[in-house]
């Protein structure tokens, strides 16, 4: 056991001489021990052993008791990065709490760490994947903003210790097909990488100062991502001037050598991933390391490299100092799913509610409707609320149930589960209409849960190792649905899960509709919220809902012509940005502070938004950029700012945008970027404009013309 005068305790000295001393009392073995993401006790040291895989994506998960807030997706459909920022603040609360209550009960437990492999930054450029319902959407402004928000809630801003470790993943270009993850090669333009993929990535790095970044499975232009020279030296350090460190997906050191055929050998694999970056192996490929050495592969510079990044790291987060001095370290179990949590995932999940139709003003309804049927397989099932990489609260609040608490005394509501959410077992037509004979309305909560779609292996009724490979309703639900709008009552849709779904035939038949993701513990709650009108709607669409999977490329096709608003030709069903209110903002006086915009300029756009309902609202500010007379291929047009502003009836407010000139910038086949000269429109409003004439009308788009000296 080290003394207490050993240099790399002495709290007193910098953090590099702590790290360097540490370091150099190591051997050989139990260097390469420390790359492994189960780094085993350095006993005659005093390092304690430490698991470095642990999980929050939208809540401590795999761990027991958390609060579950609504899924990635959903949160993103808030399109509100400083509600986000409050999340993540919560989440790093809960999982400082259960850090440091299981050290005090003796267990350095499996994702009970300090060191959590979220956020889920890819682009969902295709509704296919299964793991898009991890990501914030397919747009790489609103990744950006909404990355940044989580990142610096996750690691806080003590200056001192970081609160937790946060990583930016799967670098970079990565978004299925998950089947074919662990060998494909994702091949893309300069351009496509720069305007697309890695715009997130490097705001992650650059702006919320990320601790770790994850290399992905595949490969990206020949190179496997946990071993490119390109990404992990070239754009990440050399580039963005990246300090953290770089960690494996788990397994991917393997595939290196086993399914990408890079290198022959499992010591060669974990060579050329050391020495071009990635620090730490998910996994145990690794462990060749000490092979690698023997074999002149490596020198024990390149361990003392990556060991120098990871115990930074560890140093960083106060493993190694005494826990009264750090602020963190005072969070108590109290914290754990607290009021104030559940209240914050109530929140999320009542602004992550699009609410897609509302014919004739069917919603909101009134609690003391007298009969509410509550209809399908999704109303009364947990797993709707969790998602995937989830945590478990005691509090999880279905439809169904947050529909019974929000109904009045003298209000009934009956539930038939209809049919099961998947599968050919055939609707049972007397539960059904046993319960909707008496009711004045009708909710039909349907849609996809985390068996039918996410990673692979874990989407256990996927036939696609995760992913879809259509869009539609899964099993009867169609049928179930028609059934019900048949009877005549009023119908309102509930469409639950983690990615677009063909709505075609509902939205010509079923008079309101609204997508309710998988929304967390409070999703019952906040449900019924907006069906009951406590709350008005005010999520939007951060993903494309397209009218046909056959109209997109080829799934394993990264190039992005064709895909997602930026670049699609088609009419979607429903837009990215997309959503109603129970409300109508009107948009005036569009003004810039410049006509023109200079080399070093930045040009402010101010509009006012009116609320002219007659209910408190919140509505979702958009500004587009389109470039008019670009030279080289530009998307149609790209989010370029977001403002979420709440207001009472017939208030009004003046926000304001900074738009700079990488805000206009194109891109090079190459991906080098310039600003050219020319004419672009700016366009504010509560959605995209000119997405098609069968969707009602965004009152007072406003434009405005910007040109580039």
């Amino acid at each position: 056991m080290s003394t207490p005068q050993a240099l790399y305790l002495d709290t007193r000295q910098p953090l590099a001489a702590r790290v360097a001393d540490l370091i150099g009392r190591l051997t050989p073995a139990e260097k390469v021990s420390q790359l492994l993401h189960t780094a085993p006790a350095i006993e005659r040291l005093g390092v304690p052993a430490y698991n470095w895989w642990n999980e929050c994506l939208h809540g401590v998960g795999r761990a027991g008791r958390a609060t579950v807030f609504p899924q990635a997706i959903g949160m993103a459909a808030s399109f509100d990065p400083e509600l986000l920022l409050d999340v993540a603040t919560a989440i790093s609360d809960e999982a400082r709490a259960k850090h440091h209550q299981a050290l005090r009960q003796g267990r350095q437990a499996w994702y009970f760490g300090l060191t959590f492999w979220s956020p889920n930054i890819n682009i969902f450029r295709d509704p296919r994947w299964g793991r898009g319902q991890e990501t914030y959407g397919e747009d790489p402004y609103l990744t950006s903003r909404l990355a940044v928000a989580f990142i610096r809630g996750l690691q806080g801003d003590d200056p001192v210790y970081r609160k937790l470790d946060a990583t930016a993943k799967h670098f970079a270009v990565h978004s299925g097909p998950e089947r074919a993850r662990h060998g494909f090669d994702a091949v893309v333009s300069g351009r496509d990488l720069q305007e697309t993929y890695l715009r997130a990535f490097k705001a992650a790095v650059t702006e919320a100062g990320v601790a770790c970044v994850m290399g992905a499975y595949n490969r990206t232009n020949g190179e496997p991502c946990c071993a490119s020279p390109t990404l992990l030296q070239q754009t990440l350090r050399e580039e963005w001037g990246f300090t953290g460190y770089v960690v494996s997906d788990c397994g991917a050191i393997c595939d290196i050598y086993q399914h990408h055929k890079a290198v022959a050998t499992a010591e060669a694999a974990a060579a050329l991933a050391l020495k071009n970056g990635c620090d730490l192996n998910c996994g145990q490929t690794y462990g060749a390391l000490l092979v690698a050495l023997d074999q002149g592969l490596i020198t024990e510079t390149d361990l003392d490299v990556a060991l120098t990044r990871l115990f930074s790291a560890r140093f960083q987060l106060g493993m190694f100092d005494p826990p009264e001095g750090n602020p963190h370290a005072q969070l108590t179990p109290a914290v754990v799913n607290c009021d104030r949590h559940r209240s914050l995932a109530r929140q999320m999940a009542q602004e992550s509610i699009v609410l897609l139709k509302n014919a004739g003003g069917l919603l909101p309804l009134r609690p003391e409707t007298g009969s509410v049927a509550v209809v399908g397989p999704c109303a009364l099932d947990f797993s709707v609320l969790w998602g995937n990489y989830n945590g478990f609260s005691g509090e999880m609040v279905t439809p169904f149930e947050g529909i019974v608490a929000a109904v009045a005394a003298g209000t009934e509501v009956t539930f038939s589960e209809g049919c099961k959410a998947s599968g050919d077992r055939p609707i049972r037509e007397g539960d059904v209409q046993r319960a909707v004979s008496g009711a004045d309305v009708i909710v039909a909560v349907l849609g996809y849960t985390p068996a039918l779609e996410g990673e692979e292996g874990d989407a256990a009724d996927s036939d696609e190792s995760g992913d879809r490979r259509r869009m539609s309703l899964p099993g009867r639900q169609q049928q179930l649905l028609e059934m019900l709008c048949a009877t005549g009552k009023p119908v309102v849709l509930v469409v639950c899960g983690g990615s677009p779904v063909d709505l075609a035939w509902a939205k010509e038949h079923v008079p309101a509709i609204l997508m309710l993701w998988y929304p967390g513990e409070q999703g019952g709650r906040a449900l019924a919220d907006v069906l009951f009108g406590r709350v008005s709607p005010s999520g939007r669409l951060p993903i494309t809902f397209v009218r046909d999977l056959e109209a997109l490329p080829p799934f394993a096709d990264y190039a992005m012509a064709g895909r997602t608003y930026r670049f699609m030709d088609t009419q979607p069903l429903y837009p990215f940005g997309y959503g109603l209110s129970y409300s109508t903002f009107e948009y005036s006086d569009l003004q810039l502070s410049a006509g023109r915009i200079g080399p070093a300029d930045t040009v402010e756009v101010r509009c006012t938004v009116s609320n002219r309902g007659s209910r408190r609202a919140a509505e979702v500010v958009q500004l587009y950029v389109q470039d008019l007379e670009a030279a080289v291929p530009v998307p149609r047009r790209h989010l370029e700012g977001v403002c979420r502003v709440d207001l009472e009836a017939g208030a009004a407010a003046v926000l304001r945008f900074p738009l700079g000139r990488d805000a206009l910038c194109c891109y090079t086949d190459a991906g080098v970027p310039f600003v050219e000269p020319g004419e672009f429109e700016i366009s504010v409003g509560g959605r995209q404009p000119d997405v098609g004439t069968d969707l009602p009308v965004c009152s007072n788009l406003l434009r405005a013309r910007l040109t580039v000296a």
